[in-house]
């Protein structure tokens, strides 16, 4: 039986693989996309129902397309943006075919590539690009046991309100997931807890523009990989009705009890570090040194932007941050859910290669993978700050290509470039 060939495989049909297919399109480099579900599937069904896009629609996009439907400093919605991925790769004629999962792949013995077992066949890659994102596999921490009684979700299943039971709902995590969550139960009139562990929050707007005009400008976007270990800074920002600075002295103003981070739990009772106020001191440091280095380019530039001052008033302080609580009775509270904004981990085990760490990461330069003929596309930090994000990804994406263009050169010479001869003959 013949098997199925191509020169690049791309594994993973979401922002990373469509943007990967465009640059190999370009290149005129044969390829596939392979998608386990539907193009943009996390979009469509991996976020809550009223969840908004984190930058506006001028910002977060391809460079090829614009979202003409809305006005260009909306934040779209969460079926809006899949969409947009949709007619994008509908417009570069992309090659995806959805519902192939890929179950394993491996180099092929005595040849050139890989041989790739997916759900409909297998398929031989002379290279694989890893294009699964940084949010694979949802992780809850083995805090809080099943027989505790609570309803246990990741934000990645959260929906609505009314999907959870009735009574209070506990939100782990301060980052964008989290907190927007957090907030909108609030706003339903559930009584909420947040617990807070370290984060960065920036100003959603300041002096007129952005926070990602002011990243842009300031450089912040181009940064590099941070240290090991440090790349996974959590970051509290959010579009929701129509952009607002998230501070947590706010929402604990309008309801929210505050926590430090969740430290474990014995007996119904939910303990919590006593870190709260270092943690919200910390982001607030973070918030105030974007502004600095605001009104620092302003006054270098010359640039007319208006002054705003009352952009460095605080909140007042609420009783939960003045008295920070150490624990919490779950049934004396009426908590009846738990929702865990805690991150995601990846999963590269179909990917049979020896190129990953002690903690199953890639090891990679710019997603080019230790391991010949292998790339990856859409990790955290993969060549800078913005490499998650859209249009971050589309240029990592373009490095990908460049290199795959220029091996697939080295391959095509045969050995029979003309003999110079040295001057001593």
């Amino acid at each position: 039986m013949t098997v199925e060939q191509t020169d690049t495989l791309v594994v993973g049909g979401g922002q990373a693989g469509i943007a990967m297919s465009e640059h190999l399109g370009r290149a005129g480099i044969p390829h596939l996309v392979l998608e386990k579900n539907r193009t943009a599937e996390a979009w469509r069904t991996g976020r809550w129902d009223n969840l908004v896009a984190n930058g506006p629609a001028w910002h977060d996009r391809f460079p090829g397309m614009e979202f003409e439907d809305c006005d260009p400093d909306e934040f779209v919605t969460k079926d809006r943006f899949a969409q947009y991925l949709v007619d994008y790769a509908a417009m570069i004629d992309a090659p995806i075919r959805e519902g192939v999962e890929v179950i394993e792949a491996r180099r092929l013995e005595g040849k050139d590539g890989f041989l790739v077992k997916t759900s409909q066949g297998d398929i031989e890659a002379r290279r694989i690009v890893a294009a699964t994102g940084a949010f694979q596999h949802p992780v809850i921490p083995p805090i809080v046991p099943e027989a505790a009684g609570v309803q246990q979700l990741h934000s990645f299943h959260y929906k609505r309100p009314d999907q959870l039971p009735e009574g209070a709902v506990m939100v782990v995590g301060p980052g964008s997931s989290g907190a927007q969550i957090a907030d909108e139960l609030n706003r339903a009139g559930r009584k909420v807890f947040l617990s807070v562990g370290p984060h960065d929050r920036p100003p959603r707007r300041y002096r007129g523009r952005d926070n990602v005009w002011w990243l842009g400008v300031l450089g912040l976007w181009d940064m590099t990989a941070p240290a090991p270990g440090t790349e996974h800074v959590t970051i509290s920002v959010s579009g929701a009705r129509g952009g607002q600075t998230m501070d947590f002295r706010r929402l604990g103003g309008e309801g929210v009890i505050l926590t430090g981070r969740t430290s474990g739990y014995e007996d119904g009772v939910l303990r919590f570090e006593d870190d709260l106020q270092r943690n919200i001191a910390a982001g607030d440091a973070n918030y105030h040194e974007v502004l600095d280095m605001a009104d620092a380019y302003v006054a270098r530039t010359g640039i007319d932007l208006p002054e705003e001052p009352e952009a460095r008033q605080a909140y007042p302080d609420p009783d939960s941050l003045t008295h920070p609580i150490r624990s919490i009775d779950l049934a004396e509270e009426g908590v009846t859910s738990i929702i865990w904004a805690t991150g995601f981990r990846q999963d590269f085990s179909w990917l049979r290669i020896d190129a990953f760490d002690g903690k199953g990461a890639p090891i990679h330069q710019r997603g080019l993978s230790a391991e010949p003929g292998v790339y990856f596309l859409g990790l955290p930090w993969q060549s800078r700050r913005g490499s998650s994000f859209l249009w971050g990804v589309w240029h990592d994406a373009k490095h990908i290509a460049d290199q795959i263009e220029i091996q697939r050169a080295y391959r095509r010479y045969d050995g029979s470039a003309a003999i110079v001869q040295t001057a001593a003959e």
